[in-house]
Formats: structure tokens, C-alpha cells, sequence
């Protein structure tokens, strides 16, 4: 008998009542502190000797056991067979697409049917694992059902109390009557490295994947089994309910995060589609943070009133679509651990691969990302690892197979000095990122070249990597000055290149000179500036000069920009590099202003503190309308507010244009702001008043 348990025959009845209630809110709360705020508040040993303890007064006090106690997670007596289940709604399919273009024909038609009124949309990962429907009645979890043919499904509630994430009891004083949530039950990969280990060792046969394992696993007739598995659940959507309000998607996850009940991670919310979709497809490149298999994206129209407004095919609701990526995945072995300078000194770690064959290419190396990856995933070298590609985004390492590790295999210990020039390297301040501080670095010096001569960028035909490292290493281009400095003579003597290249290549550095001040300020790598930010920077401002006398609180106010990367900016321009590469950009005869044919095709500020609301039906596309407005400088939005300067209207226009009359704002033809873009004298066109 343990220590606990001779401890627990010396208190009474009651004292162990008491201590029953507050082992079970002890542990509740350690459950919800790691499933669904992510935040561990103690350790392993620590869980489960207060699990152990919770156990002994149990079973010394039976009667004391209650349906939703922590320890009815580890499982009951096997059952006969499954029972099946009607829904008591249908859980219907949803519709998907593997293309951009097509995502946004579902967003038009969607806008069309609710006849154009704003949109919020919401974006969440796809999560690859079997959907359930789990049911809790006045706050007590009391069934759960596979989604099946989406009318029945299979009961499997034994399995799902298992799930240590998900809670027996809602939290908060006053549940719903009835509330059905629906989502997905799934596996991590790091646990289906350890279950497979645990398969070879017990002389069983291992799991492909994280889905198939899941599948079969939620629906063992032995619940023990299950709660050995460790499935976790995450909840996207809402069945039947009574008692319950939500007006939104939204405002649905944020009240049952509230109940204790992990939601999808990463939704957000976007009032512009284009932003929804430039979020899906960050979120696709982010997939190798993640621990969980992930098949897509999905997006949502948030409000509750517009989804019943779109009402549903006969197959799949009309207010959601999934954004869906292919992916493929290969099993090789982890060679060696190489590191690379980025431009801005991030160290990255890249993993040299024995060559696979992987959606018709032959990969050899992949990204690590960053050593907090290596630590997470445990990798070392001489590890067979599997290796993923999804849609186009280069490969990544979902987990290593530790079962096949034939030898007890030297932890990956990430270099103290920059891999180039030996400096000492720092580690963000509560970032992930590991950096070389010297700016001198040649290793930074050839990427940020790299970088300058790139196509969004000054765009030198010719420039390129090979290039680069000989100009870098001879000596012959240490600053910007003389990279536009350089001869046809000087260039005709490095390999590869000939006296006809080295003149165009000649004329391709001089030609860049005119690129203006929004390519050079995404060109020359000032940490978090990219294209967007440079463009926006450049539109405010105009000029060097200007921006140079620019206040850190009035660049952080500027659209695109915001504090940090203000802060960012704002140094720069005042660092030693900062100063140093303008004069040398300067002293070469770069155009530091605004460009001519920049303004000509957008970057102007014609339209700068206006805001346009497009409605009805128009000889261009409103996506194409938007840009035009955004490109010379006004917002767009959509919908109609005493903050709305014009409303460019088509036919059709509907409530929009009656809301625009209304509110007495002006109403513009698509010619009349055409006219208002090319005017050079900047002057506002008369209003429609038709």
C-alpha cells in the first residue's frame, strides 16, 4: 500500500470528502492550465501524485465517485460493441478547394448572396484528425459520437472521457442546458513517437500516421487502452443547443475557452477577404511550428445571421469553405546539421538528408528553422526522420522515427560563434532566434546583396549568387558604393563571366539607380521592413530628407507600420550602418525619393485620408477598383459610416448607395473616380446625386 494511501486510512469521512473536491479541482486546473492555455504549472511527478492520491481516497471511498472525477479518465471494462447514434443535428461535410483562385470565387458568390453587406471573415486551421460531436448536458459531459455518415454515428464516450484535455464538467457556475460542440480528436506527433517506441518494445507492429492511429483508437471497445494514447480534442463549431447565446463564430470559441474546452488555435478575424487569404497562406508557411498533423486552412463567415442567411446545399453549409494544401511525405536519414547566415544575422540550422524522391523532386536538404525546433522535436543527426511537403512551401521535418534509433545518438549542440566570422552569438530577447550581432559579417554582407539585387527589390539582372560570393571575397564590393562603383574590366575577370555579361551587368547596376526610395527601403534590410511596409513608408513620406526628419510616433502611425517596426526604422536611419549605406547609396546616385513612374502607376497620394466604399455592379472587378484606391493612397472599406468620404457605385448598388444618401456622402460613377485619380490637380470630383 503507498504512503498516500496510509495516509488517507487516518482521515475521516468527511475530512476525505474534502480533500476528494479539492484534489479534483487541483487537477482540473492543471488540465486546463496545459491542454488549453498551453501554460504547464506543474511538473509531471507532481500531476500524478496527486492522481495517485485522488485514486487511493477513491477507491477507499467508492461511493464518493463521481462521473466526472479525473480518475473515470482511465478507462472502464471493455465494452461489447459500438453503439450507433442519430445526430441530433446533421454534421455536414464542408465544401474544399486546393486553389486561390477558386477561394476567392466562394468568397464573391458568398458577398453576392448577402447582397454585399460587410463580411467578417475567420480563419482556422484544418485540423487532420476525426470529428466528434461531443455533448454536455447542464455542464456535465454526458455523450460522444463519431461524425459517421454525418446523420449517425458511433458512440464512443467511453473513450472520449479518456481524453485528458477535454472536461468531465464545463467550468463556471451556470452551464448551458445542452450544449454540442463539435471538432476534432487527434494525436500529436511527438506522442506517436513515443507510442511507437512503446509498440517496438512490446514486439508490436508501429503507426503510419497520426490520423490512422487516431481513427483507430477512438473507437477500441477497451477504453484503457485509449487513455494510454493520449488523444487531445479541439473544438471548432457548435451542433444542437439550448440555453446557450452566441451572435458569432467568435464570440462561440471565446465563451467555451471560458467552459474549459480547448479551441483550434490561430482563428482570427478579418473584415477585408484579401487579408483572410494573405493569413491563410502565412499560417501554411508556419506549419512546421506545430505538433499536430494540419491539412488546410478553413474559412468562416463569422456572423451567426448571415450563416443562416446562406443556409446550406444538399450537401455542405454555404458560409464555410476549407482551403485544403496536398501534401506528401518520405522517410530518409538526417546526415548532418549545417548552419546559414541570414541577412539579418538569424543563424539558421539546415538539415542535410540522405536524397528522397518527394512530390517529383529529389530532396536533399531542409530548413530547420531554429534550434527551439531541434530541442522540440529532438533531432540528431543520424536520426531517420519524415520528411513533409505541403502545397509549395519548401519541406519540413514533422517528427523523428526514435524507434529506429539503433544507438543512443549525441544531442545537436548549436554553435556559440558565427559559422562566417566567429563573432559570439546572441539569442533574441524572448524570441526563438539565435543571431550573428555583427552587421560586418561577410556571411550577411553576400545575402543582404543577395537581397538588394532581388526582383522586389533594386532588381539587378545578372547579380546573382555566384556572383556575389566572388565580388564578397575578393574584396571587391564591401559597401554599396562599390557595388555601383564597379567596371566591365573589373567584372570580365571573375569565372563564368565574359566581357558581353560583364557589360550588362554593368548597365543593369546603373539602370537600378532610378528604382526609388520604396525598392530601396525594402533593399536594404532593415529588420521587419518588407515590400508592403517600404511602399507605405515611401508613399507618406516622399523623400530621404522627410523621412529622416520623421518622429518615431509618427512612423509607427503610418498604415502598414505600427510600434515596433517604427522603432526598428527610426534607428536604423540614425545607426552608424544606417547613415553610412544611405551616403553611400547617395554618393552613387540612387534615387532616394520617391520614383517618377512610381507615382505614375500607383504610388502617388492622390486619394491619401480618403476613404472609398465600392458597391454594385462595375465594368472592373471591385477586388481590381480596390487596388487602384489603395494604390494612390486612399482606404477602402465596406461599409457605409459617417467616416466614408465616397461611395463609388455601379448598378445594382442596393443598400449601400440608399445608406450613402441618407448619411449625405458623395457618390461617385467609376468614370468620375478614374477622373479623380488622373487629375493632377488633385481636385475632388462632383458627387452623383442620381
Amino acid at each position: 500500500m503507498s504512503k498516500d494511501s496510509q495516509e488517507a486510512e487516518k482521515i475521516t469521512e468527511k475530512q476525505a470528502e474534502e480533500r476528494i473536491a479539492a484534489l479534483r479541482q487541483r487537477i482540473r486546473q492543471l488540465d486546463h492550465d496545459y491542454y488549453v492555455l498551453a501554460t504547464p504549472s506543474a511538473s509531471d511527478l507532481e500531476y500524478d501524485r496527486l492522481l495517485r492520491e485522488l485514486i487511493d481516497l477513491e477507491t477507499q471511498y467508492p461511493h464518493l465517485v463521481t462521473a466526472d472525477s479525473p480518475t473515470q479518465r482511465i478507462g472502464d471494462a471493455p465494452l461489447s460493441e459500438l453503439q450507433q447514434v442519430t445526430h441530433r443535428v446533421p454534421m455536414m461535410s464542408i465544401d474544399n478547394t486546393y486553389s486561390e483562385g477558386e477561394l476567392r470565387d466562394w468568397a464573391t458568390r458568398t458577398q453576392k448572396l448577402l447582397d454585399s453587406e460587410p463580411v467578417q471573415w475567420v480563419v482556422e486551421l484544418k485540423i487532420d484528425g476525426v470529428a466528434a460531436s461531443i455533448i454536455y448536458e447542464d455542464g456535465l459531459l454526458t455523450q460522444a459520437v463519431t461524425r459517421g455518415n454525418g446523420t449517425v454515428g458511433d458512440d464512443i464516450t467511453h473513450n472520449v472521457r479518456t481524453i485528458r484535455g477535454l472536461p468531465q464538467r464545463l467550468l463556471g457556475d451556470h452551464p448551458p442546458r445542452l450544449l454540442e460542440l463539435r471538432g476534432e480528436i487527434f494525436m500529436t506527433n511527438q506522442d506517436l513517437v513515443l507510442l511507437n517506441q512503446a509498440q517496438v518494445e512490446a514486439s508490436k507492429p508501429i503507426f503510419k500516421n497520426t490520423r490512422n492511429v487516431t481513427a483507430g483508437t477512438i473507437r477500441l471497445l477497451d477504453s484503457r487502452l485509449c487513455a494510454q494514447r493520449n488523444l487531445r480534442f479541439f473544438c471548432h463549431g457548435i451542433g444542437a443547443s439550448e440555453g446557450f447565446e452566441a451572435t458569432s463564430h467568435t464570440d462561440f470559441l471565446e465563451s467555451v475557452r471560458a467552459f474549459g474546452v480547448p479551441v483550434t488555435p490561430r482563428v482570427k478575424g478579418f473584415s477585408q477577404f484579401e487579408e483572410a487569404v494573405a493569413y491563410a497562406n502565412q499560417q501554411v508557411e508556419e506549419f512546421h511550428d506545430l505538433d499536430f498533423e494540419v491539412d488546410g486552412m478553413v474559412v468562416k463567415v463569422n456572423s451567426y445571421a448571415q450563416r443562416e442567411q446562406l443556409g446550406a446545399t444538399s450537401k455542405s453549409p454555404r458560409w464555410v469553405i476549407a482551403y485544403k494544401i496536398e501534401k506528401y511525405e518520405a522517410e530518409t536519414k538526417l546526415l548532418r546539421i549545417v548552419t546559414q547566415v541570414g541577412k539579418t544575422g538569424t543563424i539558421t540550422p539546415v538539415a542535410e538528408l540522405e536524397p528522397v524522391q518527394l512530390a517529383g523532386t529529389t530532396v536533399s536538404r531542409c530548413s530547420l528553422h531554429n534550434y527551439e525546433e531541434i530541442q522540440r522535436k529532438d533531432i540528431r543527426v543520424g536520426d531517420w526522420l519524415i520528411v513533409e511537403k505541403a502545397g509549395k512551401i519548401i519541406p519540413h521535418i514533422v517528427r523523428v522515427e526514435k524507434h529506429r534509433r539503433e544507438s543512443e545518438l549525441p544531442e545537436y549542440k548549436f554553435p556559440e560563434k558565427c559559422p562566417s566570422c566567429e563573432t559570439p552569438l546572441v539569442r533574441d530577447d524572448g524570441g526563438v532566434y539565435i543571431r550573428c550581432p555583427s552587421r560586418s559579417c561577410p556571411a550577411q554582407w553576400k545575402q543582404r546583396l543577395k537581397y538588394f539585387a532581388s526582383r522586389d527589390c533594386m532588381y539587378i539582372d545578372g547579380l546573382g549568387e555566384k556572383i556575389i560570393e566572388q565580388l564578397v571575397d575578393a574584396g571587391m564590393v564591401t559597401n554599396f558604393l562599390d557595388l555601383y562603383s564597379l567596371t566591365a574590366d573589373q567584372l570580365a575577370e571573375l569565372d563564368r563571366m565574359g566581357k558581353t555579361s560583364a557589360q550588362k551587368l554593368v548597365m543593369a547596376i546603373a539602370a537600378s539607380r532610378s528604382a526609388g526610395l520604396a525598392r530601396v527601403l525594402n533593399a536594404v534590410s532593415i529588420r521587419h521592413v518588407g515590400q508592403r511596409t517600404a511602399i507605405a513608408i515611401a508613399k507618406r513620406y516622399r523623400t530621404l530628407a522627410k523621412l529622416m526628419n520623421a518622429t518615431q510616433d509618427e512612423l509607427a502611425d503610418t498604415e502598414d507600420v505600427g510600434a515596433v517596426i517604427a522603432e526598428s526604422i527610426y534607428s536604423y536611419l540614425r545607426s552608424d550602418e544606417g547613415v553610412a549605406v544611405f551616403n553611400h547609396l547617395s554618393a552613387a546616385g540612387v534615387l532616394l525619393e520617391l520614383a517618377a513612374e512610381d507615382a505614375a502607376s500607383g504610388l502617388s497620394n492622390r486619394l491619401e485620408g480618403l476613404t472609398f466604399v465600392v458597391t454594385g455592379t462595375l465594368s472592373q472587378s471591385r477586388d481590381v477598383i480596390h487596388q487602384q484606391i489603395e494604390a494612390h493612397g486612399g482606404k477602402t472599406s465596406s461599409s457605409v459610416s459617417k467616416k466614408t468620404n465616397y461611395v463609388v457605385a455601379g448598378d445594382d448598388a442596393g443598400s449601400k448607395l440608399q445608406k450613402a444618401q441618407q448619411l449625405g456622402v458623395p457618390v461617385l460613377s467609376e468614370l468620375q473616380l478614374s477622373a479623380m485619380i488622373s487629375d493632377e490637380s488633385n481636385s475632388k470630383a462632383e458627387s452623383n446625386d442620381s
